[in-house]
C-alpha cells in the first residue's frame, strides 16, 4: 500500500526501530539484538509502505499477513507495530517481562498486530505459505510476507515449505532473507553451508532476487518485481550486517543473544544517534 513516506522518512523509521530495539533490550537485561538491527530496514519498508494494512482495523480479513518466521528477532517486529500505531511505544519498555504481552518470541494471543506465533525455526515460513495458499484458493486478494532467517534455512521444513508453494504457484507469497551470515554458533557458511543460495531457492521454482538489505531504494523495487510476477513465489535474499548500527556488534555472532550493559547500552545509543 502506497503511503506516502519518502524514502529518506523511510530511513529515518528505520534509525527509530533500531533504537527502540536497543532501549527495549537493556530494559529487559536479555533477549537478540544482532538479528534484530539487521531487519530495520525490511520492516520499515514492509509496515510504513508495502503492506496493505490498518493498525485501527488489525484483524480486517482483506489486510496483507507478515509473519517473522525467525522469531527471535520480535524485539525489531514489536519496535514496528509500535511506530505503526498498533499500541504504545512505551509499552516496548516492558519487553520479557513476566506480564507483559511482549514475549521474547511474538504470541498472536497477545501481541495487537501479530499474525503468526513463532519461535520454532522453519514453522514460521510454513504457516505464511498455508496462509498464500489459503488467499490463493479462496480467491482473496491479501498477500503474504514472511522474514526468515539465514541460520534457520538449515531447517529441513524451511525446504518443504518452499517446495510446496512453488507446487501450488504461490505468486502472492514473498519471502525475505536476513541473510547476515551469522548465527549463535558462528558464521552459517561455517556451523552449517547453505549456499549458494540463490541457485537453491531457484532449482525449487521461486523467482530469486538479490538486495543490499540496508538499501531502502532496492528493498522496495524487489518488493514491486514481487507483485508483478503472478506465477511463482518471490524470494529476496537481502544482504545484511548482524548488529547493524551499533559499532561493538555489527558482525559479531556473539552479539547473537545477548544482555545490553548499562555501558554497552550508551555505546550504542551514541552509534545510533550519529
Amino acid at each position: 500500500m502506497e503511503t506516502g513516506y519518502s524514502i529518506d522518512k523511510l530511513k529515518a523509521i528505520a534509525h527509530d526501530i533500531r533504537v527502540d530495539i536497543i532501549e527495549s533490550l537493556h530494559c529487559a537485561g536479555s533477549g537478540h539484538p544482532g538479528g534484530s538491527l539487521s531487519i530495520a530496514e525490511i520492516l520499515s519498508v514492509l509496515f510504513f509502505r508495502e503492506m496493505n494494512i490498518d493498525p485501527e482495523k488489525p484483524n480486517w480479513e482483506e489486510r496483507d499477513r507478515f509473519v517473522l518466521s525467525k522469531g527471535h528477532a520480535a524485539p525489531a517486529y514489536y519496535a514496528a507495530l509500535a511506530e505503526r500505531g498498533y499500541f504504545d511505544v512505551n509499552l516496548l519498555k516492558t519487553l520479557r517481562q513476566i506480564n507483559s504481552p511482549l514475549q521474547g518470541h511474538p504470541d498472536r494471543r497477545k501481541v495487537t498486530g501479530v499474525d503468526m506465533s513463532t519461535g520454532s525455526l522453519g514453522q514460521g515460513i510454513s504457516a505464511a505459505a498455508g496462509m498464500a495458499c489459503f488467499a490463493k484458493k479462496e480467491n482473496k486478494k491479501f498477500r503474504v510476507y514472511c522474514v526468515v532467517g539465514d541460520g534457520e534455512m538449515q531447517e529441513g521444513e524451511v525446504w518443504e515449505a518452499l517446495m510446496a508453494s512453488a507446487h501450488y504457484g504461490l505468486s502472492n507469497f514473498t519471502v525475505l532473507l536476513d541473510n547476515n551470515n551469522l548465527q549463535i554458533d558462528g558464521s552459517v557458511e561455517k556451523v552449517m553451508s547453505i549456499y549458494p543460495i540463490k541457485e537453491k531457492v531457484e532449482a525449487f521454482g521461486w523467482e530469486v532476487l538479490e538486495v543490499d538489505g540496508h538499501n531502502v531504494d532496492a528493498i522496495i523495487e524487489a518488493l514491486a518485481k514481487a507483485k508483478e510476477n503472478d506465477i511463482t513465489p518471490t524470494f529476496i535474499i537481502c544482504k545484511t550486517i548482524k548488529g547493524r548500527g551499533v559499532s561493538y556488534m555489527e558482525n559479531q555472532a556473539g552479539w547473537h543473544g545477548a544482555a545490553i550493559s548499562d555501558e554497552n547500552y550508551e555505546i550504542a545509543m551514541k552509534d545510533l544517534n550519529k
